[in-house]
């Protein structure tokens, strides 16, 4: 399957193919790749000409054919592009072009938010005469590595604990992150290795009152911090809310879960285990099993099942969100 490293990397070398379809869940890697071939296939001369912008909510499969089928003006190709494709009524009937593309036509498809089913002809014909780039959600643990190289790339280093405290709180929406990191790097100089308290500062995240230390405090048994933090969220429902906070405390009592049943094992091997990229957080880990054994795991786990099913509206009451995070967090403690 192609990545869209190796995408970009065939794109920089002018290695074009007639037809592009760019689909799947992460939009961030779709943008990426639309982003080049709108800025750097066709010189600003060539694009007076050349360079088409289609969107699927206000066209349909005859506009595109029309508009692919034309030839070039001065320059060796044109662009075609085709955005929110997805929201196109007619776009499998492209599937006649997909058998027969123009060789002077660059056709991009951008079909984000959702996957378009190879198994249609359609699918079926771009894979035989051009390239399908399936841009896929990053799981939570990949994430961090994720952020670590964004940041190389741009000359910066970030710690463990402000890449993870970043991760915990933005999520795996990669267009966030990146939008929020680049806001950051606008504020420190070049080279700098960046710190939670640039995160704090710079992203807004506060350090005594978000999802990472509230994790660090169930961990610890610091019943007093986690009710504090816990009071926070409650009062602050609209930037904390539960559905986000269940996700990030369930995964952190998976990865405790994990380790009840690697407790023989090296750090690494335990990082390993917990898909961590290395074994600087294992004592973290570790300390929580002090405070969180199997039953007591197996018990947080359950809680948070349910409170998760609630802060969607299944068997709740009329309890507020604020006060579902209150009692979720004390029980979970007691």
């Amino acid at each position: 399957m192609t990545t869209h490293k190796e995408l970009l990397s065939e794109l920089k070398k002018k290695e074009y193919a007639p037809m592009y379809l760019l689909h799947g869940d992460e939009s961030y890697f779709i943008d990426l790749i639309t982003k080049y071939v709108e800025d750097k296939v066709l010189s600003e001369a060539e694009k007076g000409f050349n360079f088409t912008v289609l969107y699927g909510k206000e066209t349909n499969f005859s506009t595109v054919v029309d508009v692919a089928r034309r030839y070039p003006m001065m320059a060796e190709r044109q662009v075609v592009i085709l955005k929110e494709a997805q929201q196109m009524r007619d776009l499998v009937k492209l599937e006649a072009y997909a058998k027969q593309p123009t060789p002077t036509t660059l056709l991009l498809i951008s079909h984000k938010h959702k996957k378009l089913d190879g198994r249609t002809n359609f699918a079926k014909a771009i894979k035989k005469n051009g390239v399908i780039f399936e841009s896929k959600k990053l799981y939570d643990n990949q994430v961090p590595d994720w952020i670590t190289t964004y940041l190389k790339e741009k000359k910066y280093q970030i710690t463990p604990d402000a890449c993870r405290l970043v991760a915990d709180f933005l999520g795996t929406n990669l267009s966030k992150i990146s939008n929020e990191l680049d806001k950051l790097l606008l504020n420190i100089p070049a080279g700098t290795s960046i710190s939670p308290a640039h995160v704090e500062q710079h992203i807004g995240i506060s350090k005594d009152y978000n999802v990472f230390e509230l994790t660090k405090a169930l961990g610890q048994g610091d019943i007093l911090k986690a009710t504090r933090i816990a009071n926070y969220f409650a009062t602050n429902p609209k930037d904390n809310p539960m559905p986000k906070i269940v996700g990030a405390l369930y995964n952190y009592f998976s990865k405790i879960y994990i380790c009840q049943f690697h407790r023989n094992v090296s750090d690494d091997a335990l990082a390993k285990a917990l898909g961590l990229r290395s074994a600087w957080f294992v004592k973290d880990y570790k300390q929580a099993m002090r405070t969180f054994n199997k039953p007591k795991t197996e018990n947080a786990i359950a809680i948070l099942r349910e409170y998760d099913l609630k802060s969607k509206g299944v068997d709740r009451d009329s309890t507020p969100e604020g006060e579902l995070m209150r009692e979720m967090v004390f029980r979970i403690l007691h």
